[in-house]
């Protein structure tokens, strides 16, 4: 089964129900996009997982997220299982090797692969209104610290540099409003309390240096097989909202650092979202005009996006229509919503006569799927009832020692492990209010030993409005003293000053 131009989905069911019919997907059209649905339990990971394995041998890198752990066992070889080895035979997969696959483990907060940081001007302040859930107001604000920032040099790196700016952006509110419209303090003092619920969500573990190089996500392995880049993600799970806009910030970045090169013979790189509904729930109008704009654009960087989700309808039409590859798994259709989906992803398929599409997508087994792939000159083929190949690798997570020694010797070891602070805008800001405090305070010690000097009325520099040596002592005296009895002794002095005159 193996091919130089395609990959091994698995076969398709004929109508004596024998699986003989191989099904591939071309490589050259691996970057026209994909989706992978299907309930709970009915084999999504799986689908993910012998996709992930054949780019690889293909000399393809993949970004996928591991959202349960399960899928940390690409990187150790499968074991030769009876339910495997049967499904193998029935499909005529043959030979049915094992074998492990070249993995880097990524982890936001550190713990179970390789830290991923970004830089606060790297998310932007469209991407970081979103994670904060931002008012149009706020975000407003948020576009004018940005503004600021790039007008006086203040490098945005970590958490700490934009709640220093904002702190900045709220003790000069009234200069800022004059030039760009209101920043009132109630909106800055908002924006501080999302940054304050983001952090200790985790956002601090992910903003910062040294910011993940793109290039490090699109290696390949001694052996020619690209790199198979797992996100841990079952604790980032608990923070949605971060992993959401973590994956579009990531598929920003490579869509704006890698150059255009057409319909490649292979995709550069594939991108697996798994739980995308979280990308597109309650998103923005214009959040969502930014994924479809660039899920459209970036296949002509060779970079292929593939959606792995429960129901078709968790993806907007405009997105779903960029979608050439499609593997459908098996969806209950209880209530009317599910009713829905089953309904739209029938009609997303090119129709096969042999069978009802609607009818069959609520019989289909664990393991089985509708299939339609893009054939000679992108046409989706007609959809076939397939059986999905075993994976080589193992099914299952590995365990905490076997992914230790696989970080051990990872590409990146030492590279992104240990944070770095160089100086950004906190520190900038530090030094310019206390050069500031400086010079009020040297200012002020200026105007005070001028208007302190020895003078008499009507000598030198004497004048009506320079106080007298006794009018100085005195209010030096009624400034140092507190208590009762001192103002009642300074009372008298003033008066034996004023009977004197």
């Amino acid at each position: 089964m193996a091919s130089n131009d395609s990959i091994f989905l698995g076969a398709s069911r004929k109508p004596d129900d024998s699986y003989q019919r191989p099904e591939h997907l071309l490589l050259r059209y691996g970057n026209r996009h994909g989706l992978v649905t299907g309930a709970t339990g009915t084999g999504k990971t799986v689908s993910l997982q012998i996709m992930a394995e054949a780019f690889s041998n293909a000399g393809v890198p993949v970004f996928c997220a591991d959202i349960k752990g399960d899928l940390s066992g690409i990187a150790m070889p499968g074991t030769a299982d009876e339910p495997l080895v049967k499904r193998a035979a029935q499909i005529k997969l043959d030979p049915y090797t094992f074998e492990q696959f070249p993995v880097v483990f990524w982890d936001l907060f550190g713990e179970q692969g390789h830290p991923i940081r970004a830089t606060i001007s790297e998310m932007g302040p469209l991407l970081l209104s979103r994670l904060m859930d931002l008012t149009e107001a706020q975000e407003g604000v948020m576009n004018i610290a940005f503004r600021i920032a790039d007008e006086e040099g203040l490098l945005l790196l970590d958490m700490k540099d934009l709640q220093a700016l904002l702190a900045s952006l709220a003790e000069r509110s009234t200069e800022v409003s004059a030039r760009y419209g209101n920043v009132s303090k109630q909106s800055v003092g908002a924006i501080q309390r999302s940054l304050l619920i983001l952090e200790q969500q985790g956002g601090a573990h992910f903003f910062g240096e040294p910011a993940l190089r793109i290039a490090d996500l699109m290696r390949t392995g001694r052996d020619g097989r690209g790199i198979i880049n797992v996100l841990a993600a079952d604790k980032l799970m608990a923070s949605p909202r971060l992993y959401a806009t973590f994956l579009l910030w990531l598929m920003s970045e490579l869509f704006e650092e890698l150059p255009e090169i057409g319909d490649p013979d292979k995709p550069k790189l594939v991108f697996f979202f798994d739980e995308a509904h979280l990308l597109f729930d309650d998103a923005p109008k214009a959040l969502i005009e930014r994924i479809e704009r660039t899920v459209r654009l970036i296949r002509s960087k060779g970079v292929g996006v593939y959606f792995v989700t429960q129901n078709p309808i968790d993806v907007p039409e405009t997105v779903l229509a960029q979608l050439g590859n499609r593997v459908q798994h098996a969806l209950r259709a209880y209530t009317p919503r599910e009713q829905q989906a089953v309904k739209t992803a029938a009609e997303t398929f090119r129709p096969n006569p042999d069978f009802d599409c609607a009818k069959a997508i609520t019989q289909l087994g664990t393991g089985e799927a509708l299939v339609s792939t893009l054939e000679a000159k992108g046409v989706p083929s007609v959809v076939q009832r397939t059986l999905i190949r075993p994976p080589s690798s193992r099914l299952g997570p590995i365990t905490p020692q076997e992914r230790q020694k696989i970080m051990q010797d990872s590409p990146v070891a030492g590279q992104y492990d240990q944070a770095a602070d160089r100086e950004s805008a906190f520190e900038m800001l530090q030094k310019k209010a206390k050069a500031a405090a400086e010079a009020a305070g040297e200012a002020k010690q200026a105007k005070e030993d001028d208007g302190s000097g020895w003078t008499i009325p009507g000598f030198g520099g004497g004048s009506s409005g320079r106080q007298s040596v006794a009018e100085a002592t005195v209010k030096s005296v009624m400034r140092s003293v507190g208590t009762a009895l001192g103002r009642a002794i300074v009372r008298g002095i003033l008066g034996s000053f004023s009977k004197g005159r």
